[in-house]
C-alpha cells in the first residue's frame, strides 16, 4: 500500500502558517509500514481540490486530507471530495442532531452554514470527533480509501489514533519501516555521494537519501521495508555498515546526532574540558559548544579577540608573530589555541582566525581563508589552512563546524 497526504488551506501556502499535520501523519504511516508517496498543499478551491484528490486516489491506495471540514465559506473539502469521486452528498440526521445538541450546550444558535458539517459522502463512514464539531470521514475508493480529517492538530491526532490507525492496520499488509542515519563531517555532499553511491545505488531496499545538513555536515538516510521492524532495521543497518566502512572516520554518528552533541559527549566521558579563542567567528564557536544542555561539563569559556591588541592581551599572541605573519596565519591560530587552553585552564584549546568577508582580502589570503588550530594533552599544536566559499555568514558557520570536526578527530 502507498499513501499520499493533502494539506488543505490557503493559509498554508503563505509564509506565516507552517504545515505540521503531514509530519505527524508521516510518522504514523511509517509505523504502519505504509510508504508515503508524496505530500501536497492545496488552497481552498473546490476545483483544484477535486483535481488533486482524484489524481492522488489514482496514484495511492491511502489518501489522507487534512483541513477544510468546518462550517465557513472556505471549507470546501467535502464538496471537492464528492466531485473527485463522483459520488453524492447526503445529509445525515444523526450528525445534524449531534450538531444541534453541541451548539445548544454552548449557548449558540445553529446557522444554516453550520449544517454543512452534517453532509457525508454517500459511501463514507463518519470518524467521530470528541474535541470539535467537524467529523472526519472514511470513504472507499476504487483502489483504496480517501480519509478526510480535521485541520487542528488537537482534533486530528486523537481522531487518527482512535479511528484511522486501527482501520489501516487491518488493511495494510504486514510490513514495517526502519531507518538508519549516518552523520558525516568533513566531506562535501558530492564527495559523500561519489564514495557511497557505488554501494547504495545497486540496492532498492533500503532506499537511500543524501542530505546536506550544514557545511560541512552531510546525512545519509537508509530506509528499509520488511515484514517486521526487526528485519527492516537489520536491512538498513547492514547497508549503513558497508557505507560507513567506505567513508571511514568522516562518519561521526549513526543516530542523527549533531556534531556538538558528539564532541560534548566524548569530552564529558573523558572528563576533559575545552576553551576557545576566536577572531573571525566572533563567538559563534562558543555559542555552538553551549547549545547542548549540560555543556558546562566540558566547556569552560572562550575569548573573542577580534582586534590584534586583544589577541595579545587576552590570548597571549606574540606581537612579533602578528607583525611577521599577520593576524590571519597558522602561527597566530596556534598561539590562540595555546592561549585559550593555558589561560582558561582546560585540556583542549581551539583557535580560529580568518577573513569572513566581504572585504579584508590580502595578497595570498582571499576572502574565505581561515586558519584553525587545535591543541590538547600530549599533542603538538596543529594548525590548518582552509578556504571556505559563500557569503560572510556561510564562511563563519563553515569555520565553526570545521573546528568542531577537527576536535572530534583529535579526540578519536
Amino acid at each position: 500500500m502507498r499513501a499520499e497526504i493533502i494539506a488543505i488551506g490557503a493559509e498554508l501556502l503563505g509564509a506565516r502558517r507552517p504545515e505540521t499535520n503531514s509530519l505527524y501523519l508521516a510518522g504514523e504511516l511509517a509505523d504502519l509500514g505504509i510508504p508515503l508517496r508524496g505530500k501536497s498543499v492545496l488552497p481552498d478551491d473546490e476545483r483544484a481540490l477535486a483535481a488533486g484528490m482524484a489524481a492522488a486516489c489514482r496514484r495511492a491506495e491511502v489518501v489522507l486530507c487534512t483541513g477544510g471540514l468546518g462550517p465557513t465559506e472556505d471549507d470546501r473539502t467535502v464538496a471537492a471530495a464528492a466531485r473527485a469521486l463522483g459520488c453524492p452528498l447526503v445529509r445525515d440526521p444523526r450528525a445534524e442532531r449531534r450538531l444541534r445538541e453541541r451548539y445548544r450546550r454552548r449557548g449558540r444558535g445553529l446557522r444554516a452554514a453550520d449544517l454543512r458539517q452534517a453532509l457525508r459522502l454517500q459511501p463514507a463512514r463518519w470518524l467521530p470527533n470528541r474535541l470539535g464539531s467537524a467529523l472526519g470521514q472514511w470513504c472507499p475508493t476504487p483502489h483504496g480509501c480517501l480519509i478526510l480529517l480535521p485541520g487542528p492538530p488537537r482534533e486530528l491526532q486523537p481522531m487518527f489514533a482512535a479511528q484511522v490507525r486501527p482501520r489501516l492496520r487491518r488493511l495494510a499488509p504486514p510490513a514495517a519501516l526502519a531507518t538508519r542515519v549516518l552523520s558525516i563531517a568533513g566531506l562535501s555532499e558530492s564527495e559523500v555521494d561519489r564514495r557511497a553511491a557505488p554501494l547504495y545505488r545497486r540496492v532498492a531496499n533500503p532506499a537511500t537519501t543524501i542530505l546536506a545538513v550544514s557545511t560541512p555536515q552531510v546525512e545519509l538516510h537508509f530506509r528499509a521495508r520488511a515484514t517486521s521492524r526487526r528485519r527492516a532495521q537489520a536491512l538498513a543497518d547492514a547497508l549503513a555498515r558497508r557505507v560507513e566502512r567506505r567513508l571511514g572516520r568522516a562518519v561521526f554518528s549513526r543516530e542523527q546526532q549533531s556534531l556538538v552533541a558528539v564532541v560534548g559527549a566524548r569530552l564529558a566521558a573523558r572528563r576533559q574540558t575545552v576553551a576557545v579563542a576566536e577572531s573571525c567567528t566572533g563567538g559563534l564557536l562558543a555559542a555552538a559548544l553551549t547549545q547542548e544542555a549540560g555543556s558546562s561539563r566540558f566547556f569552560r569559556g572562550g575569548v573573542v579577540c577580534y582586534s590584534d591588541d586583544l589577541k595579545v592581551a587576552l590570548a597571549g599572541v606574540a606581537p612579533a608573530s602578528l607583525s611577521a605573519h599577520g593576524a590571519v596565519s597558522a602561527v597566530v591560530a596556534r598561539q590562540l589555541a595555546r592561549g585559550a587552553r593555558a589561560r582558561l585552564g582546560t585540556d583542549w584549546g581551539i583557535g580560529v582566525t580568518g577573513i569572513a568577508g566581504p572585504g579584508g582580502a590580502r595578497p595570498g589570503k582571499p576572502v574565505g581563508t581561515v586558519f584553525i588550530a587545535v591543541c590538547g594533552p600530549g599533542l603538538s599544536t596543529r594548525a590548518r589552512r582552509w578556504r571556505f566559499f559563500g557569503d560572510r555568514g556561510l564562511v563563519r558557520r563553515s569555520a565553526v563546524q570545521t573546528a568542531l570536526n577537527l576536535l572530534r578527530l583529535w579526540l578519536d
